[in-house]
């Protein structure tokens, strides 16, 4: 095969020493208690959005004591609002089966800080972790910079995935695009998922806004593909691409893409799409994640793959949509408990939990349905909350633990009151929100927890443990 790994050169952290001397992580929990203790933009209420803030330069100067390895990487970027996880997974696994080995960077994590950065779909171990840790601490210390602790991962994530000598590595963007710590990169193709409007306060408030700071990552030369997403985020990013030399293609106007509901025995309900390029006929195509929403998220995907074959990597269609059969990713209409059943969905905007809601009634149907919900404030809050009186018949309001971002779940249930004249539940914590969930379904109900990725990872946790300590099968 054409393997980029093969004709890189490993590279090894430089340091330049400065007077006094960098904190010395002995063990994986101090590397996670250093992380912690920096400055988390994922967590704050307040966050100022500019070039200081969010300093490129100061990626660069990082990445620099690190010896530039990002430079030998070949990169997928990709940026939006909703769908990056699932294209990425959805690249990820086709790579795979066709034999290249592949680095993912992504955020957030549900429950474990390494789940954001895997080779082969192995997370980082955490001997590796810890030991890059230190060595980014101590690059950081001798640059004279203080990266933040999304700046630190993405450090971690580049010199891990040169040292693993990946082929590719798939990278999301962690808020934004424009400004965004791994805009440092030169990929092979950029990727923009779905564009809405999601950190209002941070990135701005309409969409015309919002969608320049994602078509921030194009690049001059670089392909770049979007999914046709209509007036007038399209003629935004038409400029963006045409003013700084990105070539770039959307799907359904240069690309011909359809897609279409099927039900089969062998996969139960699901969505075919094709997708037609210069040079591939993808036909039929199964998308392996449900919900109408993944479909053109599984097409940006093949459009992409259909990039890297350009560039020279050697794919054939059988391993492709094998590998693309396995695609797996937790926290998105994720079914973790079956008596009763427990639905978790990281959707945490109104366009995401408006799939969801339709998602749902495609592909997990119930008698009822029970949704616990908790959310950030800097969120569309009222139209969220127009979704969930949509498709829940009971809803309970919670929050995440140790989320400063998260809503009441009191003020949430005021506003629901307001908006939908429903009536709903609060419950201080997720265990409490659960145990009230589980005594209101009978079995052929539903008990579906979203809003918030914190929310879910936290409910991954808590029935993990449930798990562990009664030996009940899920």
């Amino acid at each position: 095969r054409a393997s980029a790994g093969s004709t890189r050169r490993r590279r090894t952290g430089t340091v330049r020493k400065t007077g006094s001397r960098p904190p010395r992580l002995s063990t994986y929990s101090a590397a996670i208690e250093h992380l912690l203790e920096r400055t988390d933009y994922e967590r704050m209420r307040v966050v100022h959005y500019n070039s200081r803030t969010f300093s490129l330069a100061r990626m660069r100067r990082l990445l620099a004591a690190l010896d530039d390895p990002h430079e030998n990487l070949l990169t997928v970027h990709i940026a939006g609002t909703v769908g990056k996880g699932a294209t990425a997974a959805m690249i990820d696994a086709m790579l795979r089966e066709c034999g290249y080995v592949v680095g993912q960077f992504t955020s957030p994590h549900l429950i474990d800080v390494r789940e954001r950065i895997t080779v082969g779909g192995t997370m980082i171990s955490r001997p590796d972790f810890t030991d890059l840790m230190n060595r980014v601490v101590a690059a950081a210390h001798g640059a004279g910079c203080e990266p933040t602790y999304f700046e630190l991962l993405t450090a971690i994530a580049f010199v891990h995935f040169t040292e693993q000598a990946v082929d590719l590595a798939v990278v999301e963007t962690g808020l934004g695009g424009r400004l965004d710590s791994t805009n440092v990169i030169r990929p092979v193709v950029s990727i923009l998922t779905h564009i809405d409007i999601d950190h209002a306060a941070i990135l701005g408030d309409t969409v015309e806004v919002i969608a320049r700071e994602k078509a921030g990552i194009l690049k001059r030369g670089v392909p770049a593909i979007l999914y046709d997403p209509g007036e007038p985020v399209r003629r935004v990013l038409i400029e963006r691409a045409e003013r700084v030399g990105a070539p770039l293609r959307i799907i359904k106007r240069d690309i011909e893409f359809s897609s279409r509901f099927s039900v089969s025995d062998d996969l139960g309900p699901h969505h075919r799409i094709c997708l037609i390029t210069d040079q591939s006929q993808f036909m039929h195509v199964p998308v392996p994640l449900p919900g109408e929403h993944q479909a053109s998220n599984c097409a940006l995907a093949l459009a992409a793959l259909d990039v890297l074959k350009s560039s020279g990597f050697e794919i054939e269609n059988v391993p492709l949509f094998k590998g693309l059969a396995r695609t797996a990713l937790p926290g998105r209409m994720e079914m973790a408990w079956h008596r009763p059943r427990i639905l978790l969905d990281g959707a945490h905007n109104t366009v995401a939990l408006g799939a969801l809601m339709r998602s749902i009634g495609s592909h997990a149907p119930y008698d009822s349905m029970v949704c616990i919900f908790g959310c950030c404030e800097d969120k569309d809050v009222d139209g969220m909350l127009k979704k969930i009186a949509l498709g829940g018949d009971k809803v309970i309001f919670t929050k995440a633990r140790g989320q400063s971002r998260a809503m009441d779940p009191e003020d949430l249930q005021h506003r629901f009151s307001a908006i939908t004249g429903k009536m709903s539940q609060t419950a201080h914590a997720l265990p409490e929100a659960i145990e009230i969930a589980t005594r209101a379904v009978n079995r052929d109900d539903l008990i579906c927890i979203t809003g918030s990725f914190y929310l879910v990872g936290e409910a991954k946790k808590h029935l993990l443990a449930r798990e562990r300590s009664a030996g009940t099968h899920r």
